[in-house]
């Protein structure tokens, strides 16, 4: 079984490494045929994201330096040295094992995320548009897919939020079912609250403003979204119109006060706020959570919810192995079983031709005159050595190696019962 991986991760080296080595997708596919020429019989996926590359082989043949070397001129590194450490390999069923890891989520940065099944896809399609796919990538990633629905759809490895951005857009669902007719808004224009737009947006929320003191960064972050920009200056004016506010700023002070909120519940009619508070220093003034129909979390508060998360999503990676590994070896045993089937069909195919080519022989001879019973006897003779040949030399290797099974097999196959 010759698969080989080699790869470089976010576990074995640093970001300003794992960008030298990044394919991006302009160069996949020159990549992809390049290397293929460096072995003919050679199938191969190149998978390239943010947190890893990794090369992934069907050959016979190739050697871990080869491979490396030529990571290493592609991406102009100067010596192949400069990779030395940082990069791990994988064999036959490990090599197995290790993309039906990847591919559902739990050799992910994130533990479980899912994009990484789609980045796999992709990167098995491209592979298969430069004709770098064969029969055995073909079986070897479709039954990866597989195992990553069934890893998806038996454990709880993506159901729960492993970030503060995830669990509040999460916490908000909770609240409010589905966000279709929620109206949100952003307070801050940072990291966190620009992955907090890209949930929401994933969700399908109604309407998203953000508000920041630098408005130039709020329409570029609402833009993203289809949303409005307000300076922070209008949060109270826009307040009322709002069902969630979250909020995550660099203030040293809160920027929203519990007068500021209870003005807005009024002019709301009492209708619901949920307020979600991601920044330290705190952006919401605590008094906020004692009024009523004002819902107030605190980063704390997700804290909690995530690391309860992660407890969870750790318990269903242990089931997801359980799934891998049995999912693995039921698929070794089917390709072992393929081989040798192709070699049993061989066999009968190369068997028959040569009986086919001692019978041609004999007829020729037969009808240039030859003696019927000496024509015979010689097509026998020869038939007989050729059929006897292979089955002898297994043997003999049987007794020379103290294979009892299989001179069991032989024996009772090869030597008929009288």
């Amino acid at each position: 079984m010759p698969f080989v991986t080699i790869g470089i991760n976010h576990n074995t080296a640093p970001v300003s490494l794992r960008e030298k080595v990044a394919f991006t997708p302009d160069k996949l596919m020159q990549a992809l045929n390049h290397f293929a020429q460096t072995d003919k019989n050679d199938e191969v996926v190149i998978l390239s994201t943010c947190n890893r590359t990794e090369i992934y082989l069907a050959s016979e043949t190739i050697k871990r330096s080869n491979i490396v070397d030529w990571l290493s001129m592609f991406h102009d590194l100067g010596s192949p040295s400069e990779l030395n450490g940082y990069l791990y390999e994988h064999k036959n069923d490990t090599s197995v094992k290790h993309l039906m890891r990847v591919a559902s989520g739990l050799d992910s940065l994130v533990l479980g995320e899912p994009q990484i099944l789609g980045q796999v896809k992709q990167a098995f399609n491209e592979a298969k548009r430069a004709g770098t796919v064969g029969p055995r990538f073909e079986k070897l990633f479709q039954s990866t897919f597989a195992v990553a629905k069934q890893v998806r759809t038996d454990t709880d490895i993506g159901a729960s939020a492993v970030s503060v951005a995830f669990a509040a857009v999460q916490l908000s669902k909770k609240i409010f079912g589905k966000l279709s007719k929620s109206r949100c808004l952003l307070v801050g224009a940072g990291e966190t609250i620009e992955l907090v737009g890209q949930h929401l947006s994933e969700n399908n929320i109604a309407s998203i403003t953000v508000a920041n003191r630098t408005l130039e960064n709020a329409k570029r972050l609402a833009e993203k979204y289809g949303g409005e920009a307000i300076s922070i200056t209008q949060v109270p004016s826009h307040l009322s119109a709002s069902d969630i506010v979250i909020s995550s700023t660099a203030s040293a002070l809160p920027i929203i006060g519990a007068g500021t909120v209870s003005t807005a519940l009024k002019r709301r009619k009492q209708k619901p706020i949920l307020l979600i508070d991601l920044a330290v220093p705190r952006d919401i003034e605590t008094e906020v959570a004692e009024l009523d129909e004002a819902y107030l979390y605190t980063v704390d508060d997700l804290q909690e919810i995530v690391a309860s998360n992660i407890a969870n999503r750790e318990q269903a990676a242990n089931q997801a192995n359980d799934i891998i590994i049995e999912r693995t070896d039921e698929f070794i045993k089917r390709l072992e079983q393929e081989q040798h089937v192709d070699l049993i069909k061989t066999y009968r195919i190369e068997t028959q031709a040569s009986a086919n080519e001692l019978l041609k022989k004999a007829l020729i001879s037969l009808e240039q005159g030859g003696d019927p019973e000496e024509l015979l006897n010689e097509f026998n003779n020869k038939l007989t050595k050729q059929l006897m040949h292979g089955p002898t030399k297994a043997l003999q290797e049987a007794i020379r190696r103290g294979d009892q099974d299989i001179m069991s097999v032989l024996k009772s196959t090869l030597i008929p019962n009288k």
